[in-house]
């Protein structure tokens, strides 16, 4: 299936790369994880596209979406960035999907814009995050060198931290998720500012995950579109009882699908377990 690219403007003057599978049916946006990109959604897009005007965007200092020169890379930023997109593209009402950070940045939009929500799907991302996978992500993140010798070199990296991913997509995402330099080495897209701590020190990250994930339950409370929230079995991201919460206390229309043979990057892990259970909700 053609993926058609385009760029859109952001907030704050940026401009955003917009992938877009289909142009017919209500609108579905895709956002994707921390230091991912679009092309993260390809199966899932393409089992959605003959149904949805399916997109996905590179959200800011990733993929081909502009760096934010002042590193604005918190959720609200993000979310005005989904307006703007929005806005720019006459979208009054859609479907929004979103993973890991995405699918905070898809909590914090939905609560500010329940009205425009017709439906929303959280795949292993929640108000509150299990330390054991925010302090793996965070240590990816440090110790990772911003620049490989070669492309095999990052998809060597790529498959210790994803170990459960088919390496013919290990291999694609490698390509999509860097870009060459003119000594022939290879660059990750990704601002490496996304990877620094919020707050200007331990303190300070501890005051905004608890400010932040009050903002979040809260936004939870507003949604009335129907909900799906997606975990990994194996997920070290989103607990078992924060999935439960999520759904059974502050979503209106939740429902819960667990994906097996799935860690965190549920889409990687196991693509079509995750289509399973989006196309259930999407399309039933």
């Amino acid at each position: 299936m053609e993926v058609k690219t385009r760029r859109v403007a952001g907030a704050d003057g940026l401009e955003l790369a917009l992938y877009e599978w289909s142009t017919e049916g209500t609108p579905l946006l895709m956002l994707h994880g921390f230091s991912n990109d679009a092309h993260v959604w390809e199966e899932l897009a393409t089992a959605l596209a003959p149904h949805y005007r399916t997109l996905a965007l590179d959200l800011r200092g990733h993929g081909d979406s502009d760096r934010d020169p002042e590193g604005r890379y918190d959720h609200l930023s993000m979310v005005r960035d989904v307006e703007a997109v929005c806005e720019a593209l006459g979208v009054k009402r859609l479907v929004l999907i979103g993973h890991s950070l995405g699918g905070r940045v898809a909590m914090r939009f939905a609560g500010q814009n329940p009205e425009m929500l017709a439906g929303l799907i959280i795949v292993d991302s929640g108000p509150e995050l299990d330390l054991r996978g925010v302090t793996r992500i965070r240590t990816e993140a440090e110790t990772r060198e911003p620049v490989f010798a070669t492309l095999r070199e990052y998809e060597e990296l790529l498959s210790i931290n994803y170990p459960a991913t088919r390496p013919e997509t290990i291999q694609r995402l490698a390509r999509h998720w860097t870009r060459r330099r003119p000594d022939g080495s290879y660059e990750l897209k990704m601002d490496p500012a996304m990877g620094r701590r919020r707050g200007g020190g331990d303190g300070d990250a501890e005051t905004y995950m608890r400010d932040e994930s009050k903002a979040l339950w809260e936004a939870l409370r507003a949604v009335a579109c129907p909900t799906l929230v997606v975990r990994g079995a194996a997920s070290d991201v989103l607990s078992a009882d924060a999935a439960d919460r999520m759904v059974d206390e502050a979503l209106e229309k939740g429902q819960l699908s667990t994906v097996a043979r799935a860690g965190h990057s549920v889409m990687t892990d196991n693509p079509e377990g995750l289509r399973d259970a989006v196309c259930s909700f999407a399309l039933g």
